[in-house]
């Protein structure tokens, strides 16, 4: 009886090979982080986007970022007071929940927290996105779209056809309203429309020291120094006005 076309053996060495070594890497990587940095933030992002994680890497190529891979940072990094590699250290494993990462540097605290408490990029909501306000197209041409997305509009569920080559829609229609969870086909339209809702933006939570070997709770920050620079910038632009008056894993880089 002819072997069946199903009845395939696989080997998974590669692979596996592959796994356990990207896991060294890091590893690796992640010793030699410490060794090289005085400073380790813990942070979460919101609206992760790869592409801007990437700009934000190319902003702190002076540091080192590590996203993902949770476990392995904490085993890197030590998960109790036996087989900490620092001081303290298994503190930052601890806090290692979630979608999260690991920001090296040796830049100031200040300037740590001015930039990422300013820092954010707005961005296209995706489906699953809570809606931040109310969309809604009115009866009549839709400039903003070329002729030749019509048929797709229709695929969307907007009552369109074509008037003299101009997309036009014969009924008001309801893109989202507030608090609304987005469809994939809500959050293609709000795309279409180029009406970006989200924002992509790094929280940091947690703070370690190297030198000190402490570990401190940002989220508790009364005033955070992008508050400071806020009331900096309103100071500014009241002088302004008076004076007027009188005259931006793997664990790669």
């Amino acid at each position: 009886m002819p072997k069946s076309k199903r009845d395939k053996k696989i080997t998974l060495s590669k692979t596996v090979k592959k796994g356990l070594e990207r896991k060294q890497n890091l590893r690796d990587a992640l010793v030699k982080a410490v060794e090289k940095y005085d400073n380790i933030y813990v942070f979460s992002v919101q609206n992760m986007r790869n592409s801007k994680l990437k700009d934000v890497r190319n902003d702190w190529k002076d540091s080192r970022l590590f996203f993902g891979k949770n476990k392995v940072m904490a085993y890197a990094l030590g998960k109790s007071k036996e087989d900490e590699i620092q001081k303290n250290i298994h503190l930052v494993s601890s806090a290692l929940r979630g979608q999260c990462g690991l920001l090296f540097t040796n830049r100031s605290k200040e300037d740590v927290l001015m930039w990422f408490d300013v820092y954010e990029d707005e961005d296209f909501a995706k489906s699953g996105f809570v809606s931040t306000e109310d969309v809604e197209l009115k009866q009549g041409p839709l400039h903003e779209f070329p002729h030749s997305i019509e048929p797709q509009l229709r695929q969307l569920g907007l009552q369109t056809n074509l008037n003299k080559g101009i997309v036009t829609l014969f009924k008001d229609h309801t893109v989202c309203k507030k608090g609304d969870v987005l469809t994939p086909e809500q959050a293609r339209i709000l795309k279409l429309l180029k009406k970006k809702m989200a924002k992509f933006k790094i929280l940091l939570y947690m703070y370690y020291n190297k030198k000190e070997g402490t570990f401190e709770n940002l989220l508790n920050r009364e005033k955070t120094p992008a508050d400071i620079y806020d009331m900096d910038q309103d100071n500014d632009k009241d002088e302004d006005s008076n004076e007027e008056e009188d005259d931006e894993d793997d664990g790669s880089d």
